[in-house]
C-alpha cells in the first residue's frame, strides 16, 4: 500500500504541476480537487448525454470544480445528492430537492450555502442513484482515476454499493480538463472505482473495464479511519 500512495502521490503532484503552469486552474490547486477552465463546457457535455436526460438521481462532490454540474442538475430537475465533506455527520450527504428551493439553484448548489440549509440524509433514506459524478485529479481512458488522496469519494461509493444505491445501471462520470485525461496506468486498490464517462470540455470519452469494488473492503479501513467516519462506525461488523 505505501508504493500504491506514493505512486498515486506522485502523478497527482505530476498533474497539478502541469495544470498549473498551463493557467487552467487556479495557482492554489495543489492538494486539490481543482476547478478548471472550460468546466462549464464540460458540463454540457455532460448534459447531452442520454444517461443524463434519462436520470432522476445524481450524486456530486462538493468541490467547487462540479458546482456547475450541481446547478445544472437542479435546473433540470433532478434529485441531487451532495457529499458531507470528509463524511463528518451520521447522515453523509446532503440532500436537494429542486422542487422544493427557495433561492435559486446557483445559490444553493455553492456548498457553503448547501451546508447551512440543506437537510442530511443517510442511505437508509435516500434513493437509488442514476448518475455519480466524482471530483479528480486525473484519470485516464480505461476509467482509471485519483482524487486529491483523502480517499473519501471511494468511500463514499462502496458505502452506496453496498447499501444497494449504486447498481451496475448507474454510470460514474468525472468532468475534467483535458491535461487531467493522462497516458499514465493508475495503480488502483480494492476500493477504487473506474469511471465509465470522462468528459472534457471538447470531448465524451467512453471508458472500458469497468470496475468497482462490492462494498465497503472492511479489511482496509484502519481503525482511524473508521473512528473519523460515524457513517462507517455504524455500520462496522
Amino acid at each position: 500500500m505505501p508504493d500504491i500512495d506514493q505512486a498515486k502521490m506522485a502523478l497527482r503532484e505530476t498533474v497539478w504541476r502541469r495544470l498549473v503552469d498551463a493557467r487552467v486552474v487556479p495557482p492554489d490547486s495543489y492538494g486539490k480537487i481543482p476547478s478548471f477552465d472550460g468546466a462549464d463546457a464540460a458540463t454540457e457535455r455532460l448534459a447531452e448525454l442520454a444517461a443524463w436526460r434519462t436520470a432522476s438521481t445524481v450524486k456530486a462532490n462538493p468541490d467547487n470544480a462540479q458546482l456547475s454540474v450541481r446547478v445544472r442538475a437542479l435546473e433540470d430537475g433532478k434529485l441531487l445528492y451532495m457529499a458531507v465533506p470528509k463524511m463528518a455527520t451520521l447522515e453523509p450527504f446532503f440532500l436537494l430537492d429542486p422542487t422544493a428551493l427557495s433561492v435559486s439553484a446557483t445559490e444553493v448548489a455553492d456548498k457553503k450555502s448547501t451546508a447551512q440549509t440543506a437537510q442530511r440524509v443517510g442511505v437508509d433514506a435516500m434513493r437509488p442513484i442514476d448518475i455519480v459524478v466524482c471530483g479528480s485529479v486525473a484519470v485516464n481512458r480505461s476509467g482509471a482515476r485519483l482524487g486529491k488522496g483523502a480517499g473519501y469519494s471511494d468511500l463514499e461509493v462502496a458505502l452506496l454499493i453496498e447499501a444497494g444505491l449504486v447498481t451496475d445501471e448507474t454510470v460514474i462520470v468525472a468532468p475534467v480538463h483535458r491535461l487531467q485525461v493522462i497516458g499514465d496506468e493508475i495503480p488502483e486498490t480494492r476500493h477504487d472505482f473506474s469511471v465509465d464517462v470522462i468528459l472534457t470540455p471538447d470531448e465524451a470519452i467512453e471508458c472500458g473495464n469497468r470496475r468497482r469494488p462490492d462494498g465497503l473492503v472492511w479489511a482496509d479501513l484502519t481503525a482511524d479511519k473508521i473512528a473519523a467516519i460515524p457513517a462507517l462506525r455504524a455500520r462496522q461488523r
